[in-house]
């Protein structure tokens, strides 16, 4: 936490927006300016594991750190925005690690979520939609409050997220030999594509680590989706259905559903399928005919980064 002892401490901020795919993190100097950016693995500590999460954070810091030539005492602020950070005890074991690694920073550990939503409208009302290895709509209204739908994991939500479509991909191609099914281009590309020799090894794979098969499979479908296979088609336009079902959730619940609300789109999985956006777009403007579908401009890992350089003022000023 900021004190009398950090005045000499050169004010360097960092954000981070860790999911369950990728992790971003963000260096700022006190003027706003970004020195410097990375990108590392998987830092959902619910779906890596703890010691995974940690270590890739603590990688992302090295690497932002070493390319201005900084020291991890160096930072007064850290922002994290961290998938699974909805449940407190993650927050506080999360929060613990950084406050131990920044030892001069104050340390904020929330969503990415909140840190996404924070990148697409600020402190104003909206909603976003990530669509990664998992998927969440959240919004705020013009009263402060919030709602989420979806982001609670794949065995009961995230639908439409990456992990779903390439579980419905490989059923796809599952029922399409054993003629339960119409033929997909799929078929004979998803086992080369996952570099496995037979489906005994896809199920291997599946029982030990589901999260590194299914959402791998999420970019064949895109592509042979953009190709006009029919099946490929199917699946992401029943993805974009769920997606915005969870938009119309979270706006109905915000009383923001006949409102022109900006609804940002995001995650990895935008922008990989001209189908799949058109798709995505299509369906949630017929569930939120009112709603303005936008995509992200600022990285959440920045948003969270200058958010952790204005609370640090708050409280210097506080201080003073």
């Amino acid at each position: 936490m900021w004190n009398e002892d950090t005045k000499a401490i050169p004010p360097y901020f960092l954000g981070f927006d860790g999911g369950g795919t990728k992790t971003d993190c963000v260096l700022l100097d006190s003027a706003g300016s970004v020195l410097a950016r990375a990108t590392t693995g998987p830092s959902n500590p619910l779906r890596a594991g703890y010691a995974k999460a940690w270590f890739t954070l603590s990688d992302a810091g090295d690497i932002v750190l070493e390319r201005r030539h900084l020291k991890a005492s160096d930072i007064r602020g850290v922002c994290a925005g961290i998938g699974g950070a909805g449940r407190e005890s993650v927050a506080h074991r999360m929060a613990t690690f950084l406050s131990r690694s920044f030892p001069s920073a104050a340390v904020e550990v929330t969503t990415d979520l909140d840190v996404t939503l924070e990148a697409a409208v600020g402190d104003a009302q909206g909603a976003i939609l990530v669509v990664g290895t998992g998927s969440a709509a959240f919004g705020r209204n013009s009263s402060g409050k919030t709602a989420r739908a979806g982001g609670r994991g794949p065995w009961f939500s995230d639908e439409g997220s990456a992990f779903d479509i390439g579980r419905r991909a490989l059923n796809a191609v599952v029922r399409a030999e054993e003629s339960r099914g119409p033929e997909t281009a799929l078929s004979a590309q998803i086992l080369e594509w996952l570099d496995s020799r037979d489906w005994s090894h896809v199920l291997d794979w599946v029982v030990k680590n589901p999260d590194d098969i299914f959402p791998r499979v999420f970019p064949l479908v895109a592509r042979l989706a953009d190709k006009d296979d029919a099946v490929s088609q199917g699946i992401l336009n029943s993805a974009a259905e769920s997606l915005a079902g969870l938009v119309k959730s979270v706006l109905v619940r915000l009383a923001l559903d006949s409102q022109a609300v900006p609804v940002a789109l995001c995650g990895g999985t935008i922008g990989r399928s001209r189908f799949f956006d058109s798709a995505i777009e299509a369906a949630i403007r017929q569930a939120a005919p009112s709603a303005t579908v936008s995509h992200l401009e600022t990285k959440p890992a920045e948003a969270a980064a200058r958010r952790a350089m204005r609370r640090e003022r708050q409280a210097a000023n506080a201080a003073v």
